[in-house]
């Protein structure tokens, strides 16, 4: 099903802006989109809108069947894996209808009972009240069905659906239970700005406290006296720069500030350890951190400091007591105690109370060819998150003895995330684990006696079967010779002649993975006859940190060949052909589109670019933008440094848009995104209008409601997708 030709999309007017930096001239005829008090402005994004709708009108039915679609696999009643924590378990349940998960627990003082009894109880207890599994009609969106007809049904603490009430967009940023577990402080964000209001709620009453505070950003910790807690506020530009300390039932002005980071590059988070006896105050900047710390049974005082902060020593702690030893803090630094450096991290211990680098103590031996990415410690036992050969992979170290293993997985190549473990005093840890082609399972793992137990697997309907579907990794060729990993899923029997059409993901920056997880979603392309593949391209964190040093600052164009070698490598091997291939990203993985595209618009038939950095050289010389000083460490100082400037420039998406033909494009935006400005995008898509030479279709659709990550509920966000689905569907000709 074709898009709409519509004769005339919406032409933004030309109004002449030069900037001039480093005796050089910019032009930048739309520059006035960034002003959201222009009338003129806001009356474009809705004219844009409205062109995107009507481009996309003849395939809302194909949007109607994808959104089916995909509800058909999703269990819409269901129950998370529930958490034991101090004496309760804790879970969340959707129901049929409902766009927003409703938070439970339940008592079991003694732990008498095993996440999976929970699990299955808390499930007959819906299904006994009718709202799951007896063909009872689903609630319709907004209501709150009376489930509580039977105790395993659980306690309710909070409901996001009685939250958001009539509100198009709600986002929960702080979700932190009291140590004794009477209290709860939730932060709420009901416009994408993600700035926070911050409330308590009595989890005996039900009720919320007098307590408000508004306008907090992401991290918390209680003491364990229980009448403080600590919160994190943003600066004007958006940078979490100071931690608060509120005591309940005191009115928020009168709250203390803790710590004030008045360098711009760092950012600033609190948390408490794993072992609940210490409060942690993290600044840190991309490429630099200091830890300081507050014993959590002290209602006041001041922060210590774990280490000092020195220029490129990264580094993050947890709490550990080490038999023999005492309290100790379990140290990942890229920096040894002679101040060698470590690129892929190592793992060592440092006395509480110590603070020279040279008392770091290894507990781990350093391996160069295995990232140590993170470490959580608990009473018995440390685990280990690393990564080798492009794949994550979990270890445990028992404190007794430093006896180790790796946990073994069932496939070669998997995605695992970090499922919540809150419990220290314990020898189970949880984790979630998936694959492009296994749908994601929550594990419970013995440290002691190296045993997994499935808590749940997630439920596929639609008539999925794993077996339907192959996937396997592929090696492409940089032009520097560099070896970049590709992963694919496609049908079984896939013919490589060409003829298949594929959707190749990227995002390669901030050493975040993209590991090879599984997507529901993705199974309406799959069953199209799709190749799906994920290009692992330098900037990303998949091959450990010189992977990533490799794609930021002035090796960042690394990043955009990869991309293109990986595309490549899929049309000569027959996945592919340009004239079947869509390529899509988000955030920085829209820089990525928007590079690429400009660099070789021929080898792409469609673009998804989702709220799409592409303004670079302007937002990083803008340091009252939200985030820009903490971000001159990954892309450069354009404002200062005239080789960064020259060399952004170069490759800014916005910046080198020429006359040329571009494929399909499809780009989103979001007005109260803090991340990446509206106007971005807005004016790429304005830019790529006077500049291309094709007609093929160009629609720039803008939330108005939201932010950065786009419509916040589940239905909201399934349309949302199906309306992508449709777009990169009608664009490559793939037929419904």
């Amino acid at each position: 099903m074709p898009l709409a030709e519509v004769p005339t999309p919406p032409l933004a007017p030309r109004r002449a802006v030069n900037h001039l930096a480093h005796d050089d001239t910019r032009e930048d005829d739309w520059y006035w989109l960034a002003d959201r008090d222009d009338p003129a402005v806001m009356a474009y994004l809705e004219a844009e809108n409205a062109y995107a709708d009507a481009t996309m009108a003849p395939t809302a039915p194909l949007q109607d069947r994808l959104f089916e679609q995909i509800r058909s696999r999703v269990a819409e009643t269901d129950i998370s894996s529930p958490i034991f924590h101090g004496g309760w378990w804790y879970w969340s349940r959707t129901l049929a209808g409902q766009q927003y998960p409703v938070h439970c627990r339940r008592p079991d003082p003694n732990r008498s009972l095993s996440a999976g009894r929970v699990l299955a109880a808390a499930r007959a207890a819906l299904v006994g009240a009718g709202v799951a599994g007896d063909g009872t009609p689903a609630p319709r969106t907004g209501q709150t069905p009376d489930v509580e007809v039977a105790p395993h049904a659980g306690q309710v603490i909070l409901d996001e659906n009685r939250l958001a009430g009539s509100s198009g967009y709600l986002a929960i940023g702080v979700f932190d239970v009291r140590p004794d577990h009477q209290v709860l402080a939730y932060a709420v964000d009901d416009d994408g700005s993600e700035r926070y209001t911050l409330r308590f709620r009595d989890l005996g009453s039900g009720d919320d406290l007098a307590d408000v505070i508004e306008d907090v950003y992401y991290g918390s910790a209680w003491s364990c006296g229980c009448t403080s807690f600590y919160y994190v506020r943003p600066d004007k530009a958006m940078r979490p720069w100071q931690v608060w300390r509120h005591v309940l039932g005191t009115p928020a002005a009168r709250d203390q500030l803790v710590h004030q980071e008045d360098d711009e590059r760092f950012y600033v988070s609190v948390e408490l350890t794993r072992s609940q006896r210490f409060v942690l105050v993290t600044c840190e900047s991309k490429m630099s951190t200091e830890v300081r710390y507050l014993r959590a049974d002290r209602e006041k005082g001041q922060l210590s400091v774990v280490l000092p902060r020195q220029e490129g020593f990264e580094y993050d702690v947890d709490h550990a007591v080490l038999p023999g030893r005492g309290d100790a803090w379990v140290v990942r630094a890229n920096r040894g105690p002679a101040g060698e450096k470590l690129d892929n991290f190592a793992l060592f211990e440092l006395p509480v109370g110590e603070s020279r680098p040279a008392a770091l103590t290894p507990l781990l031996a350093y391996r160069p060819s295995v990232k140590i990415e993170a470490v959580d410690a608990f009473a018995r036992h440390l685990l280990v998150v690393e990564r080798s050969d492009g794949m994550e992979q979990l270890r445990t170290v028992r404190l007794s003895d430093g006896t180790d293993h790796v946990i073994a997985q069932p496939e070669p190549a998997y995605a695992l995330n970090g499922e919540t473990s809150p419990e220290w005093d314990t020898d189970v840890a949880r984790f979630g684990y998936s694959s492009l082609v296994r749908p994601p399972s929550s594990i419970d793992y013995d440290l002691e006696r190296a045993e997994r137990t499935i808590v749940k697997e997630t439920t596929v309907g639609g008539g999925f079967h794993p077996d339907g579907y192959h996937t396997q990794r592929l090696w492409a060729e940089a032009g520097d010779g560099a070896r970049v990993p590709l992963s694919v899923v496609c049908r079984h029997g896939q013919a490589l002649d060409g003829s298949a059409p594929c959707l190749l993901y990227g995002y390669g920056s901030y050493e975040i993975p993209i590991d090879p997880a599984f997507s529901l979603s993705r199974l309406n392309l799959l069953e199209r006859g799709f190749v799906f593949a994920i290009a692992h391209v330098r900037g990303g964190g998949e091959m450990g940190r010189p992977w990533y040093e490799d794609g930021r600052l002035m090796h960042k164009t690394n990043t955009f060949g990869d991309f293109i070698a990986c595309a490549e490598r899929l049309v000569a091997d027959g996945w592919t052909s340009p004239d079947r291939l869509a390529i899509r990203g988000a955030s920085a993985g829209g820089l990525l589109m928007g590079a690429v595209v400009n660099l070789r618009p021929d080898l792409f038939r469609a673009v998804v670019a989702e709220v799409p950095f592409v303004d670079v050289v302007t937002t990083m010389s803008d340091e009252a933008l939200p985030l820009t000083v903490t971000e001159w460490e990954e892309w450069g100082n354009p404002r200062d440094d005239a080789a960064a400037y020259a060399y952004m420039k170069a490759y800014s998406p916005y910046d080198n848009v020429h006359p040329a033909a571009y494929p399909s494009m499809y780009v989103t935006a979001g007005v109260n995104d803090p991340r990446v400005g509206y106007w971005e995008p807005a004016k790429w898509v304005a830019k790529l209008r006077a500049s291309k030479t094709d007609d093929n279709p160009l629609v720039l659709r803008t939330e108005m409601g939201s932010g950065h990550q786009g419509p916040s509920g589940r239905y909201d966000a399934w349309r949302d997708e199906a309306r992508v689905q449709a777009f990169i569907l009608a664009a490559l000709g793939v037929e419904s």
